[in-house]
């Protein structure tokens, strides 16, 4: 049709996003985001690492934008806010979201993307089969609260899971939108 605009085929996004909720976190950031990115690399995946701040005021937003991340702002306060705005920017089918204060083994990556791609929606994280990273979990935290309310939940819905409060998880993007 003369005069009409071609049509623009939109380019498939990344098959990963590394999602990365943040809160002046600038002492950590960036190697956080470094360790994604080189675990991306290192399995041949395209992925991006998505940092969500959520009003940082120490300069997180560079220091994750520098690293090689890509940075959106949230402007509704709070963690979940954080994680929410990040999922819905999130260009991959697949989602891996950790805290941006080094607490995670982000070189743990290929191991959750492997899962997700045998079609698991959910993949979770667990710190007592891995590394428990000094400060990462208060002692009441990990011996009492912890282990008990993940028993619950196993006892009750069989998720057979052992660290029902890992911040590392990863998902199929539309099973959890």
């Amino acid at each position: 049709m003369p005069g009409a605009a071609p049509a623009t085929i939109e380019a498939p996004g990344p098959e990963l996003t590394v999602l990365m909720p943040c809160l002046n976190e600038a002492r950590t950031v960036a190697t956080c985001v470094r360790a994604a990115v080189e675990a991306c690399h290192r399995m041949g995946i395209e992925a991006e690492v998505l940092v969500a701040d959520n009003g940082s005021t120490d300069g997180s937003q560079d220091l994750a934008g520098a690293a090689g991340a890509r940075v959106i702002q949230v402007a509704q306060k709070g963690y979940g806010a954080a994680l929410r705005a990040g999922i819905d920017a999130a260009r991959g089918r697949l989602v891996v979201m950790g805290d941006a204060d080094d607490s995670y083994e982000f070189a743990d990556i290929p191991n959750f993307v492997a899962r997700l791609r045998q079609g698991d929606e959910l993949v979770m994280g667990s710190r007592f089969r891995g590394t428990i990273h000094p400060g990462a979990m208060p002692p009441l935290h990990r011996f009492l609260g912890n282990p008990v309310l993940t028993w619950i939940l196993n006892l009750f819905f069989g998720a057979g899971i052992t660290d029902a409060h890992c911040g590392m998880r990863g998902f199929q993007r539309e099973a959890i939108r």
